[in-house]
């Protein structure tokens, strides 16, 4: 596997673990991907993010996976309130959100993330959600503020 893979980052612990998984779906699901979020983590090299995008892209499931953008834009927006890990954000989310929506938010929120509200220097001034975004309320509050003089 290696071979084919030594180009990605991280290729001998990846061919390791496709390695692993694939034994692992052949002795242990009959050479089927598990359509089970846990039966999916329980694969060698899958997370509950990697499980998730799997849910959604393979199985069309409602699923939230949370990457560093959806985290990072759910926070600010305040879709989540005081989440700390990726799951406390999935769970949020998916309590909030229809179900039938899941899918097409975990896109909108990565999109949102890549290229409006970045992680060092969000675009504010072009984005349409400003009216109900918690950070930007917050960044605002800041700069109205009276500056302190220095003496």
């Amino acid at each position: 596997i290696y071979p084919y893979i030594k180009s990605i980052s991280y290729p001998n612990n990846k061919a390791k673990n496709l390695s692993g998984m694939a034994r692992m779906l052949v002795s242990e699901f009959g050479g089927q991907v598990p359509s089970d979020i846990d039966q999916l983590q329980r694969l060698p090299g899958v997370g509950r993010k990697t499980a998730n995008v799997v849910a959604i892209v393979a199985f069309h499931q409602s699923a939230m996976p949370v990457d560093t953008h959806v985290f990072r834009v759910s926070d600010r927006l305040g879709l989540t309130t005081g989440a700390k890990t990726p799951l406390q954000t999935e769970m949020q989310l998916t309590a909030r959100i229809p179900a039938e929506d899941l899918p097409a938010a975990h896109h909108w929120l990565i999109l949102h993330g890549r290229y409006v509200c970045t992680a060092r220097k969000p675009h504010c001034e072009a984005c349409g959600l400003k009216p109900w975004c918690r950070y930007f309320a917050r960044s605002e509050a800041k700069s109205s503020r009276p500056q302190r003089q220095s003496q």
